[in-house]
C-alpha cells in the first residue's frame, strides 16, 4: 500500500495490519512522523510532538503481538491528544502563555487509557487559549489553517485535531467541545467528530472549573467506525470525576454496521430561533436528509422551538472564566488573548442570579429535547451555520444577508452542551469553493449508538474520504 493511501486510511484498517504484522506499529510510527514533519509547518496543527514516547509506544506493541499477546483495541494506531488535555511530563499550555512550561504530573484519565488500548500518541494539537474561542490561534503556537484552503480558519477550539486529521498526519484525533469545539472544526475541516453524552468520558483532571459543566471529551476521526473504536476506549466512569456516569454496556465497534430500522428523523434549520444560514449550507442539509429515504425512515420537520439561549450560555461559560482567570489578570493581561480578557471581565459582571436565570435555562431547554425526543430517535441540523470563513476573525457579522451576533454561526451546537446530549458532525456536502460542510446528528442522552449508526449509514450512501486536500 503506497504511504498516501496510509495517510488517509480508516484506523480499524491500520490496526488490522499492525495485528497482522503487515506492517509493523514502529513502521507506521514512522511514515505518521516523516509526514508531520512534511505537513504540519504548512497548517500547524500539532504544537508538541511526541515521537520519541510514540517509538518506545510502538515498539513495545510490536513485541506484544510477536509474543502472541493482546496489543488493545488501537493496536498501534497513531493518535494526537489536543493541548487542553494532560499528559504526563508533556508540555500541555492550554494555549496560554500562563502555562508556557507546564508539565503535569500525571496523564489525563482519557490518556492512560488510550495508552493501556496500545494507542501511539504522535503529540499535542493546537487550540485558542483555554478553549475559548471557535478559531484556534494563540499567542504562543500561532494560528491553525484549514487545509482545504490555507486561507480560511480550521474552527476551533479542536481545529488542531481536525487539521490533523484531515490532512492525513493523525488517524485518530481526541477533542473536546464546550460549545462545539469537536463539530466546529470537523465541520470546517471535512472530518467526522462525536461529542458523546456529558459525562461519558471521564475529563481527570481539569485546570479551574472553567467548562465544567459543558465540556465533553470525544473523538474526531475520518470514518465513523473509527469513532465508535476510539469511544469503546475513553468511555466509563471514573470515580474522582464528580460528573462522570457509567457507560452503556455495549460495544459500539461490535454494532456500528448495523442499520436501525423504523427510525423516526426529525430535520431543524433553525431550532426555533436560528434565523441566519448560509444558502449553500441550508442546501446540502436539506439534501443530506432527502438521503435518508432510502432507508424507509420516518423524516419530518422537527417541532423544536426553544427561545435563543445564547445569554444564557455566555453566562455559564464567562462566569467560570472569570473565576479562574480574574486573579491572573493583574499579572498576565498583557501575554492574554484580548478576546479572553474580554470574555473574562464579561464574566465577572453576573451575579448569583445570572448563574441561576442560565441554570434554569438549561433546564428547560433539557425538558424540550427530552419531550422531542419521547416521539422521535434522532435530531438532524446543520453543525454550523456557515462554512469555513477567513482567518483573523473570531466571528462572522454577517450570514448571507443577516447581521450576525457572536454566537449566530455556532447556534446548532452550543444548545447541546448545555443539554449534554450527544452529537456528532458528519461531512455532508462541498460549497462551490471546494469547502466542506458539516451536518449534525443529535440523539438521546446515553444513546451514542444510534447517532454513531446513523452515521455510519449515511457514510454508506455518501462518503466522503476519497477527497482529500492537496497540500505540499
Amino acid at each position: 500500500m503506497k504511504k498516501e493511501d496510509l495517510y488517509f486510511s480508516s484506523a480499524c484498517m491500520l490496526a488490522d495490519l499492525i495485528k497482522k504484522q503487515e506492517i509493523t506499529a514502529v513502521e507506521l510510527t514512522e511514515i505518521f512522523i516523516e509526514r508531520i514533519n512534511k505537513i504540519n509547518h504548512i497548517i500547524n496543527a500539532y504544537c508538541t510532538t511526541t515521537f520519541e514516547i510514540a517509538r518506545n509506544q510502538a515498539e513495545t506493541i510490536d513485541k506484544l503481538i510477536k509474543k502472541g499477546e493482546p496489543p488493545g483495541l488501537l493496536a498501534g494506531i497513531p493518535i494526537s491528544i489536543k493541548d487542553v488535555i494532560p499528559m504526563k511530563g508533556v508540555r500541555t499550555t492550554f494555549g496560554s502563555k500562563i502555562y508556557e512550561n507546564y508539565l503535569p504530573e500525571m496523564d489525563s484519565v482519557i490518556v492512560t487509557r488510550i495508552k493501556k488500548a496500545g494507542g501511539i500518541i504522535l503529540g499535542k494539537t493546537n487550540t485558542p487559549e483555554f478553549g475559548h474561542r471557535g478559531t484556534t490561534e494563540n499567542l504562543i503556537f500561532g494560528i491553525t489553517k484549514n487545509p482545504w484552503n490555507l486561507s480560511k480558519t480550521s474552527g476551533g477550539s479542536s481545529g488542531g485535531a481536525a487539521a490533523a486529521v484531515a490532512s492525513g498526519i493523525s488517524p485518530l484525533a481526541i477533542g473536546s467541545d464546550g460549545g462545539g469545539s469537536i463539530r466546529i472544526p470537523s465541520s470546517f475541516c471535512g472530518c467526522y467528530g462525536v461529542k458523546p453524552t456529558f459525562g461519558l468520558v471521564p475529563r481527570y483532571p481539569a485546570e479551574g472549573i472553567s467548562w465544567a459543566t459543558l465540556t465533553h471529551y470525544g473523538p474526531i476521526v475520518r470514518y465513523v467506525e473509527d469513532a465508535a473504536l476510539l469511544l469503546d476506549v475513553i468511555k466509563g466512569y471514573y470515580p474522582a470525576d464528580y460528573f462522570s456516569i457509567p457507560a452503556p454496556e455495549v460495544s459500539y465497534t461490535k454494532n456500528i454496521k448495523k442499520t436501525p430500522k423504523n427510525l423516526r428523523v426529525g430535520y431543524s434549520l433553525t431550532l426555533g430561533f436560528a434565523k441566519a444560514i448560509d444558502p449553500e449550507v441550508e442546501k446540502a442539509v436539506i439534501s443530506a436528509v432527502s438521503k435518508f429515504e432510502q432507508y424507509n425512515w420516518e423524516i419530518t420537520e422537527a417541532p423544536i422551538k426553544i427561545k435563543n439561549p445564547e445569554v444564557a450560555y455566555m453566562t455559564l461559560m464567562t462566569a467560570g472564566l472569570a473565576h479562574d482567570l480574574k486573579p491572573k489578570l493583574k499579572k498576565w493581561t498583557d501575554k492574554m488573548t484580548p478576546s479572553l480578557v474580554q470574555m473574562v471581565l464579561a464574566g465577572d459582571k453576573w451575579k448569583a442570579t445570572d448563574l441561576e436565570k442560565a441554570t434554569l435555562k438549561r433546564k428547560q431547554m433539557f425538558e424540550i429535547f427530552h419531550n422531542y425526543f419521547k416521539n422521535y430517535d434522532v435530531l438532524i441540523t446543520p453543525t454550523t451555520a456557515i462554512p469555513a470563513f477567513e482567518l483573523g476573525i473570531m466571528n462572522p457579522t454577517k450570514i448571507g444577508n443577516k447581521t450576525a451576533s457572536p454566537l449566530t454561526w455556532i447556534s446548532f451546537t452550543y444548545p447541546f452542551n448545555m443539554t449534554g446530549l450527544p452529537a456528532a458532525s458528519i461531512p455532508c456536502g462541498w460549497t462551490k469553493d471546494g469547502l466542506p460542510i458539516g451536518m449534525q446528528i443529535i440523539g438521546r442522552r446515553f444513546d451514542e449508538l444510534t447517532v454513531l449508526q446513523v452515521s455510519k449509514a449515511f457514510e454508506e450512501i455518501a462518503p466522503w474520504q476519497e477527497k482529500r486536500p492537496i497540500l505540499n
